[in-house]
Order: C-alpha cells, then sequence, then structure tokens
C-alpha cells in the first residue's frame, strides 16, 4: 500500500478536518501518499429544510460511505456527532481523535451573550437540541433554523437576518474564528450532543492493513467518552429529528454521562447522569438510556417521529 485516499465532504470546515487528519498520518508514515477525495453530500445540497424534516445527519456521509464501498476512498473523515448510530454493513467506525472543544458557542456582532438579547430577538440554530435548551433560558426569543457551512451562517448574520446564531465551538475554533465568538455556552447552559467537538475514520471492516495503520490516531479517552454517549443515543434510537444530548467527560478512570431528552417543543425536559468507570463506557450508556426511558423518553421520541 503507498496511497491511502480519504474521503470528505467539501466544505471548508470538512476539507480543514480531513487535511488534519493527513498531516497526522504523513508525519507518522512519511512513505505514504495521502490523497482527498472531496464530495458533495445530499445534507450539503439541500439547505432549504431542517435537517429533521429531510431525514437527518446521516445525509452528511451517505456518499462518502459509498465511496468507501465501492473502492475510491480508504477512509473517511467525519465530525462524530454526525455519524449515525448504524453503519452500513461492511463499515465501521475506527478510531476517534481527541476532542477538541464540545460547547455551543453564541455569535453575535451585538450582543455578548443570550441574556444580553433583547426580546424578540431572533436566534439562528439548525439544531432541535440546541433550540429547546436555548428556549428554556430564553423564552421570550424567535428561534429560525439556520443550515449551511459556517461561513454562510456567519454571512447571514452579518446581512442583518439574525440576531445572534448559535453554532459548534469547535468548528469556529478549527476554522481560526474565535474572533467571532462573543461567548460560549456552558454545559450547563446547552448539554452537547452525542460525539460534538470529536472527528472519526470510518472504514471497510475487512481492511486491516489501513487500520493498522491508522490505529495511532486513536484518542482512548474521548474514545471512552464518545462510546458512552453513542450508546446512550443508540439505546434510545435518537437521531436529529429529537432533541437528545449527551455528554461524558473523564476523570481518574471514572466517567461522567450527562443527558438530556426533551420534547420538540422543549416543554418537557427529561435529564439523567451516571457516573463509572471507563472500561464500562458503553454499559454506562445504556443504563442512562434505560432510566430515561423509564422517565417516559420513547413517548417524546415516538411523537417527535410522527
Amino acid at each position: 500500500m503507498t496511497t491511502l485516499t480519504i474521503a470528505t465532504r467539501k466544505s471548508p470546515l470538512a476539507l480543514w478536518q480531513a487535511e488534519f487528519v493527513k498531516a497526522q498520518i504523513k508525519e507518522k508514515h512519511a512513505d505514504l501518499t495521502v490523497e482527498l477525495l472531496p464530495l458533495s453530500t445530499k445534507g450539503d445540497k439541500l439547505l432549504d429544510s431542517p435537517l429533521a424534516k429531510i431525514g437527518g445527519k446521516g445525509l452528511f456521509v451517505k456518499e462518502l460511505e459509498q465511496a468507501l464501498m465501492d473502492g475510491r476512498a480508504d477512509i473517511a473523515v467525519h465530525s462524530m456527532k454526525d455519524v449515525p448510530m448504524q453503519l452500513p454493513e461492511g463499515l465501521v467506525l475506527g478510531p476517534i481523535l481527541e476532542r477538541h472543544d464540545p460547547r455551543d458557542a453564541f455569535v453575535s456582532n451585538n450582543y455578548k451573550n443570550l441574556m444580553d438579547l433583547p426580546p424578540n430577538a431572533l436566534v439562528g440554530s439548525s439544531s432541535l437540541r440546541r433550540i429547546c435548551q436555548i428556549k428554556k433560558i430564553r423564552p421570550d426569543i424567535r428561534i429560525e433554523s439556520l443550515r449551511g457551512n459556517i461561513h454562510t451562517r456567519l454571512n447571514k448574520l452579518d446581512e442583518g437576518q439574525f440576531d445572534a446564531i448559535i453554532l459548534a465551538a469547535a468548528g469556529l475554533l478549527r476554522m481560526d474564528l474565535d474572533d467571532r465568538v462573543a461567548s460560549f455556552l456552558s454545559i450547563e447552559e446547552s448539554l452537547p450532543a452525542c460525539g460534538q467537538g470529536a472527528l472519526s475514520i470510518e472504514l471497510r471492516d475487512n481492511d486491516s492493513v489501513i487500520a493498522d495503520r491508522i490505529a495511532f490516531l486513536n484518542h482512548k479517552e474521548t474514545a471512552a467518552c464518545v462510546n458512552a454517549e453513542r450508546a446512550l443515543n443508540t439505546r434510545l434510537n435518537g437521531g436529529c429529528q429529537v432533541p437528545i444530548a449527551g455528554f461524558a467527560t473523564l476523570a481518574n478512570d471514572e466517567i461522567h454521562l450527562r443527558s438530556m431528552v426533551a420534547s420538540v417543543d422543549g416543554a418537557e425536559v427529561l435529564v439523567e447522569q451516571q457516573l463509572g468507570k471507563a472500561i464500562d463506557a458503553v454499559s454506562i450508556g445504556e443504563s442512562v438510556a434505560d432510566k430515561l426511558l423509564a422517565q417516559g423518553a420513547k413517548r417524546l421520541i415516538d411523537t417527535a417521529y410522527v
């Protein structure tokens, strides 16, 4: 094997992420030629509707997965929060890279934070999870769907279409757009999406040579936390049609998983958390999900899919 091809979306952030992975592979394996295969996904093309109404975040990975399955690419780089819980047959998740900032960012040209916004201010967000948590803090403001890549969203803010927008902090920081962040929402204010801030690598399940070559990219601590978060989401059968949050931290070999499931309108919010050994990450995620289901989470999730 002399060349490794990375499938990636064409957005500036996705290309940054693929280049980030490419640079690490090149540093570790100087003998390898590493190339990018930029692709447009359905999620990148259908920008007029909220994700929840057009099929969810899986729309950002299907074309990349097809490139893996037909041999045009060897690996695909994803934002972890965009990866569906179920992968196509023949594909697996490989390394999970060290997580960057998992928080949500408040971006505005005129206001410092959510509490500074005047009544009836207009905020842009594409995430039901963010929307229901923001509405809990500021029920008096308006929130409208905002999709597109980072620069598209920032341009709409700069054009005056919104008073503020909410974005993932990691994307802004990766693109050196720190100066656009007015403030960060705390974990308590806006619990992150499962996997938010982490990158993952998808590959064919029978490609042991490539798996060995890229194994060094895995960040053990991040992987344990993300495994807990994804186990939670898998057990809940959650997607972006439902406001679901899950965020795990690791300290002294113990995982602390916090979670939330809400009704689409944010009127009903269920929360759960659990502390346990890192080695039990998956069972911790499943346990927290079971506690949420016992509280009535299935009813909220089923209602969202009607």
